[in-house]
């Protein structure tokens, strides 16, 4: 195309030019390039068949974040933060984070020292790395020949991540089953499970099917009486994905972290309750001794010697510094207030489900901000129709079978996460009362199959 010759696309209107006369192939590249303004218009318009991520109830992971700090994560987008002798502020900024994660867990550390701990893409891979630091410490532990597979204990409401680092890793998952009416462990179970060759015991501080908080004091009480009883002797690690940035302002008194002498590693979600868009968790160690030396690697290609610890390598910086920034912006009083805020709000809304005859709740909302209810009687309807017909409405409110030996327990979960406010919370509780009444309505049957019965 010379000076002369005008480009179509950018005298043609939006929809008229070559977004509206050729098709887009979807698995091939284009045989020829698009203006920057169509390749826009064609994956936004596209992206509007999402459902809108502030209803999104399902999900734990934070949807909204302020402008202040999106604007910083747009900055650091291009920052690799693998390349720490090369962006070494984004490094300094990653280093914080820890420190702050780990005084928040009351990590033991030493006076000029740094926490044990590094951020990660997420908790699943932080379980990841706290896996693999158990197994290689119970593997330092035993005999090197004829040694069996290690075993890790956990319950069967654990999230599927954990599934994997066992299948993945050659560990033996011993699963402790929940119940109806219990979807926790218990102390009892965990002390009749673990021998030898218990790499460790799995405790979870908010589980994801209900909210609940499993005992991790009475866990480890429970492990303290084996091992003085001559027992093996097995460290705990908690999965405080959801519950790490909540239960600490919340009930800063409750012992679960490193004030247990046997907890070893904990992992958060800075994506969930630490109000970070996604992309970030953190695992922190007790103490050094810990995270086994030989799990560490040292790189020196891309400029001075580089310690690393993850499963990946290159990722971008913009979680880490969208994490700082919260971290400044609100400080504790900030996260207690916006953590107490959400608790109310849940709670207020696990309420007034709960006044309907037709529900029954499982767990409340003062825990963490999560909570799970159920249908019962016999009103013609299940929690799957309610799924779907909020779903009708906007509202993605997801619904579940528990775990085995609980399978006949369908349930319905609610996530409170900030920038839901008591606005929509009140919204979303006139819209299942309307639900409800016209599933009653119409013998549970849901708005389509009403509209094909005619």
């Amino acid at each position: 195309m010379t000076a002369a010759e005008p480009d179509d696309d950018v005298l043609l209107p939006a929809y008229t030019g070559r977004l509206g006369l050729e098709p887009v192939p979807a698995r091939t590249l284009p045989e020829r390039e698009m203006t920057p303004g169509a390749a826009y218009r064609f994956i936004h318009d596209e992206l509007m068949l999402d459902g809108s991520s502030r209803l999104n109830l399902a999900t734990f992971v934070t949807t909204w974040m302020e402008p202040e700090a999106e604007r910083l994560m747009a900055e650091s987008f291009d920052k690799n933060m693998i390349d720490k002798d090369e962006y070494p502020a984004t490094a300094a900024i990653e280093a914080r984070c820890v420190a702050v994660v780990a005084d928040l867990f009351h990590a033991q550390v030493a006076v000029g020292a740094d926490p044990t701990g590094v951020s990660t893409i997420g908790s699943s891979e932080a379980v990841m790395l706290a896996g693999l630091a158990l197994k290689w410490r119970w593997r330092a532990r035993r005999d090197q020949t004829g040694r069996p597979t290690p075993n890790l204990v956990l319950g069967t409401n654990v999230q599927v991540v954990w599934e994997k680092f066992c299948r993945y890793f050659d560990v033996e998952a011993r699963y402790l089953p929940v119940e109806p009416g219990r979807y926790v462990i218990t102390p009892e179970q965990v002390a009749a499970a673990v021998d030898e060759d218990t790499i460790g015991v799995v405790a979870i501080l908010g589980t994801t099917f209900t909210g609940e908080l499993e005992p991790v004091a009475e866990i480890c009480a429970a492990l303290d009486a084996v091992a003085a009883k001559g027992g093996p002797d097995v460290p705990v690690h908690v999965d405080a994905a959801s519950g790490g940035f909540v239960v600490p302002f919340l009930d800063p008194d409750l012992a679960w972290d490193f004030r247990l002498p046997r907890v070893a590693s904990i992992n958060v979600s800075g994506h969930k309750y630490g109000l970070t868009y996604p992309g970030l968790g953190f695992v922190v160690w007790r103490a050094p001794e810990d995270l086994p030396d030989d799990l560490v690697f040292h790189v020196n290609y891309l400029g001075g010697d580089m310690p690393t610890f993850t499963l990946n390598f290159s990722r971008p910086g913009n979680q880490v510094v969208g994490q700082y920034y919260n971290f400044l912006r609100l400080g504790r009083d900030g996260y207690t207030r916006v953590m107490q805020s959400l608790r109310t709000t849940a709670v207020w809304l696990s309420g007034e489900i709960a006044a309907l005859d037709c529900f029954d709740l499982l767990s409340d909302g003062s825990a963490i901000p999560v909570f799970a209810f159920r249908v019962v009687g016999e009103p013609g309807f299940t929690v799957f129709d309610v799924s779907h017909e909020l779903r009708a409405r906007g509202w993605q409110v997801p619904a579940y079978t528990m775990p085995e030996n609980a399978t006949e327990v369908a349930v319905l979960r609610v996530v409170v996460r900030e920038g839901f406010s008591g606005d929509l919370a009140r919204s979303l509780r006139d819209d299942l009362c309307t639900v409800v009444d016209e599933l009653t309505a119409r013998g549970g049957r849901g708005s389509s199959a009403a509209h094909f019965a005619h």
